[in-house]
């Protein structure tokens, strides 16, 4: 801060660039110790705004990869058969599987619809009503062998029913785990059997998971065959097919399902190709977005508030230094320059340390996972400067409250 003498007259203080940045720098390291607390409140913000953003674009860029390999590979087909013909029974042929598998490119396919048990009818571990082994909540669906092999399940525990059991309408079942914890059943080494309605079924395997259709495993998948014999047929478009195929084919198998299910009515079936992957990954990615920027913001303004708390208070412990340059000719705007200038360079300090940690944050947990971390440019590049406007803003109400002291009455403190 300089006064220069000109005409007789005593000319304007002038709190130059070079003025404010040594003041400011002193400022902070006067107190170093509250200098870095309140710097990293900012570092959290900035730090926290990074990573969420980086790890955003990554598991974005993984669900991508998930989405290409399973829903772009995936065809169902559905029974309509009653609302094109009132006098139509069930639309799948006996050999659907087969004719489905036969075409190029197609990996898997099977049919499997819910078994609709009557009131009285109940999933129990014992043949003996009131036992504690019963349950209602358990669904029961029938599913031809090649609904497990398209919907890539996997066992914990025993094996799947194969085409000598479908055909020969065998009584025997897989499982989920959940329901097998629910029954009671640990083992399948005792050969342990359910009962549907009062009938026993040998528990063959228990499923542990699945790519697609998850609700299997909270359900009792029995053969097709076997539902067929003791339920009768499906109910009105409750039949399914799902077909797994390899990439870049499906949308050619939805074209052709039809046709070749059954030449003489392909209007029968009404076939679900995949979603548009571009569509599935942008809604994703936009949600999981909007979510992360409303965390990040949040932290962004615990870092301010923080700022502005520890601003305010060296604002009220520097009374006497801001009355004595205010009696040596600073003006009420250089003193809000200092302040504004002091905040500003403890959340840019911030911002540069939390870009750094959010940086960090994104590729080790990319490493842990084995995952290809995505960092925006932009963001990296962006967040420092987020950090000096976060402080900016953060010291406006405290650097106007030291601008409107008077320099008699800090003087008198």
């Amino acid at each position: 801060m300089r006064r220069a003498p000109r005409g007789g007259r005593v000319a304007p203080s002038v709190f130059g660039g070079r003025d404010v940045l040594a003041e400011s720098v002193a400022g902070m390291l006067q107190r170093p110790g509250r200098s870095a607390l309140t710097a990293l409140g900012t570092v959290l913000g900035v730090g926290t705004f990074v990573a969420i953003l980086g790890l955003t674009a990554t598991t974005s860029s993984q669900i991508d990869t998930r989405f290409n390999a399973l829903s772009a590979t995936e065809v169902t087909v559905e029974d309509v058969a009653r609302a094109q013909d009132e006098f139509a029974g069930p639309a799948f042929p006996a050999d659907a599987d087969r004719r489905i598998e036969r075409l190029n490119g197609v990996a898997h396919a099977g049919v499997y619809w819910p078994v609709r048990l009557r009131p009285e009818e109940s999933v129990r571990a014992s043949a003996v009503l009131g036992d504690a082994g019963a349950t209602e909540a358990v669904e029961v669906v029938a599913a031809s062998p090649g609904v497990f092999r398209a919907a890539g399940v996997r066992l914990a525990e025993g094996r799947l029913y194969d085409g000598y059991a479908s055909r020969g309408a065998a009584p025997v079942a897989v499982i989920g785990a959940g329901v097998a914890d629910r029954l009671g059943i640990t083992t399948l080494e005792t050969r342990p059997a359910i009962f549907i309605g009062g009938r026993p079924f040998t528990v063959t395997g228990v499923l542990a998971g699945a790519d697609r259709k998850a609700d299997l495993l909270l359900s009792v998948v029995v053969p097709h065959t076997t539902a067929q014999r003791i339920w009768g047929e499906p109910e009105d478009g409750g039949a399914r097919m799902l077909v797994s195929t390899r990439l870049g084919a499906a949308p050619q198998i939805a074209g052709e399902a039809a046709t070749a299910l059954r030449p003489d009515h392909p209007e029968y079936f009404k076939v679900v190709p995949p979603p548009d992957p571009k569509a599935l990954r942008g809604e994703v990615g936009e949600d999981l977005n909007r979510l992360f920027l409303l965390l990040a913001g949040i932290c962004l303004v615990i870092g301010a508030v923080g700022i502005a708390n520890t601003t305010l208070v060296a604002v009220l412990e520097r009374t006497g230094e801001i009355g004595l340059r205010r009696a040596l000719g600073a003006r009420g705007r250089h003193i809000t320059v200092q302040f504004l200038a002091e905040s500003g360079a403890l959340g840019a300090l911030g911002g540069m340390v939390g870009t750094s940690m959010g940086v960090l944050t994104v590729v080790a947990v990319a490493v842990v996972r084995d995952w290809t971390p995505v960092i925006h440019p932009g963001t990296a590049l962006a967040a420092p400067a987020i950090g000096l406007a976060t402080g900016v803003l953060a010291g406006l109400y405290p650097a106007w409250r030291a601008a409107r002291i008077q320099p008699a009455e800090a003087l008198r403190r």
